[in-house]
């Protein structure tokens, strides 16, 4: 995918200034991410720290938009400022594609790394924002159960393949296959934060029962607490009257988990990530870019005060 072009307006918005605050050497009619990176260096206009925060997008029901939710939630982190790197656990590839890239282009994957104890760092790829890194998949990485399955500390070997490079990412973002498998297993074991997309029909709650059965587990079995689990309702359409119904029984049954921001169906979003495009890339104003953006505003004030908390008790002890 090529590099993609931001206005001086949207360049200002993304920023947190008034496109008058820009200095005037440096103004464009058309940014490219590189000229973004080095205004926001010169302005020393970053977003607030949040740690460094592992997050994995996943449901065991297949066809929930998890993949597109994923990619261009974290293309948006990257665009606001944060270093991100997006982790393909999927061995069809749907991610690596969603950033514009076929995974059979790329000779390593994650399966390299975990099974054949190849460093991360040379299986990490840049995208077209300088900020946002992606570990790519393709069909190499549908034996990953398989060659897992009779190694020592399988369950661990994401988290400590990661312990590399997490210090330079303030988000490492997994895009998850929906299946319960030894990799999965993995990346719910290197998550602090748990997203679970769903559609707003009866048939994701199976999904959902067996997903938090697991994370109980994990709990008691393997003593990983996550920080914290969000249940996202995804293309959803309140003209459908069960789609209303099955929101009010999300909302009767998970409240503590589901996120009050809703991500409506919008036909840009879907054709966007068909053509290898985030939806910010696509279109920043449809409805999926904006839904996205107020999913953010709702979970990164909640990280920024937890990194806040977390910092602020290291110091007193």
């Amino acid at each position: 995918m090529e590099a993609p072009t931001y206005s001086s307006k949207q360049v200002a918005e993304m920023l947190g200034v008034s496109p008058k605050e820009i200095p005037e050497g440096m103004r464009k009619d058309v940014y490219g991410p590189d000229d973004i990176w080095e205004l926001r260096t010169t302005l020393d206009r970053f977003p607030p720290r949040v740690g460094h925060r592992r997050q994995l997008f996943l449901n065991f029901k297949g066809g929930t938009g998890k993949t597109s939710l994923s990619t261009s939630y974290a293309w948006r982190l990257a665009e606001l400022g944060y270093a991100v790197l997006l982790i393909d656990l999927d061995s069809q590839g749907h991610a690596t594609k969603c950033l514009g890239y076929e995974g059979d282009e790329f000779e390593k994957t994650l399966l390299d790394v975990l099974v054949r104890k190849t460093p991360l760092v040379q299986v990490i790829q840049k995208s077209s924002l300088p900020n946002l890194d992606f570990v790519p998949s393709n069909l190499s990485m549908s034996t990953m159960d398989l060659a897992l399955m009779p190694m020592a500390g399988r369950e661990f070997k994401l988290r400590n393949a990661l312990k590399d490079v997490e210090a330079q990412y303030d988000f490492i973002i997994f895009d998850a296959p929906p299946s319960f498998g030894l990799l999965n297993l993995n990346a719910l074991m290197a998550a602090n934060d748990l997203f679970v997309p769903v559609l707003a029909d009866f048939l994701s709650f199976h999904g959902l029962k067996l997903l938090f059965e697991t994370v109980q587990s994990l709990e008691e079995d393997l003593n990983h607490v996550l920080d914290h689990v969000y249940i996202v309702v995804n293309a959803f359409n309140a003209t459908f009257k069960l789609a209303k119904e099955a929101l009010e029984a999300l909302q009767t049954h998970y409240p503590e988990y589901l996120l009050p921001t809703i991500i409506r169906q919008c036909t840009k979003f879907a054709q966007a990530s068909s053509e290898g495009r985030p939806v910010f890339v696509a279109d920043p104003t449809s409805k999926g870019a904006t839904d996205i953006q107020a999913m953010l505003d709702n979970v990164l004030p909640r990280l920024v005060a937890g990194a806040a908390a977390k910092n602020g008790a290291t110091h007193a002890g």
